[in-house]
């Protein structure tokens, strides 16, 4: 990574980039300098998201990615490394939950939330780790979620596989630190997105009363997080987790 703007010269990987924050991320990344991968399940949304990208001067591609297969996952792999040489920073950034009582569920469900929201991710960063850890350089931001530090109700099954995300990123930030490759973790808290935006109304409300500053967070919020942790600037800081919830959630 050179100087300059703050990811000048690096490849970035973001999943989950056809909409919401992992756009966010990438419109992000790519206005710092680096040149950014959207790979998503959404293939038109991915396609979109790199178009903005390009329209703004920047570069970027899509990518069909299914983080619960693992013959996409590997495929996608092959396609980054074919084509930009390497990935400096991955972020996990592809999720999916269903709102509902945890009784009222089954283990079709929970097998689903499951596989996108943690084996999924566990999966992307096995594929692409190696090489980080052969050039004994790169950054690996997961992007959780505050269900998985304090809980959610309505999300139980999600808040354990966001709960794992936030365990595998310590692991992990301790296994690859000799190596140089540094891992952390984003919590966002209530988002304004197209999951957000099916919420009834008289819920958000309540919501937005219970965050200490009084309103949900913007994509471009959760993003300027995911950088600091992409960006040399977070060069000593790895295994972190850092919740951007307006005050809602307030951890150790």
């Amino acid at each position: 990574m050179g100087s300059g703007r703050d990811l000048d010269g690096a490849v970035a990987v973001v999943t989950g980039g056809a909409a919401g924050i992992g756009r966010a991320i990438a419109l992000n990344f790519a206005a710092d300098g680096a040149d950014v991968v959207v790979a998503d399940l959404d293939e038109a949304g991915s396609r979109e998201t790199a178009a903005m990208i390009t329209a703004a001067g920047f570069r970027a591609r899509a990518a069909l990615l299914d983080v619960t297969d693992d013959a996409s996952v590997a495929q996608f792999h092959q396609d980054v490394i074919a084509a930009e040489g390497r990935c400096d920073v991955l972020v996990n950034n592809a999720g999916w939950g269903e709102v509902g009582p945890f009784l009222g569920s089954a283990r079709p469900l929970w097998d689903r939330i499951v596989a996108v929201n943690l084996m999924g991710l566990i999966a992307v960063t096995h594929a692409f780790l190696a090489d980080m850890v052969q050039r004994t350089s790169g950054r690996i931001v997961n992007v959780s979620s505050d269900a998985g530090r304090v809980g959610s109700s309505g999300e139980t099954v999600l808040s354990g596989a966001k709960g794992g995300v936030v365990a595998f990123t310590k692991s992990l930030a301790r296994e690859t630190a000799r190596y140089g490759v540094c891992v952390n973790c984003v919590c966002p808290g209530p988002t304004d997105t197209a999951a957000f935006a099916v919420i009834p109304e008289h819920l958000k409300a309540a919501l937005i009363r219970s965050i200490p500053l009084k309103r949900i967070a913007k994509p471009d919020e959760i993003a300027h997080a995911v950088s600091f942790f992409a960006s040399q600037r977070s060069s000593y800081v790895t295994g972190q987790v850092l919740s951007v919830s307006g005050g809602l959630t307030m951890t150790d």
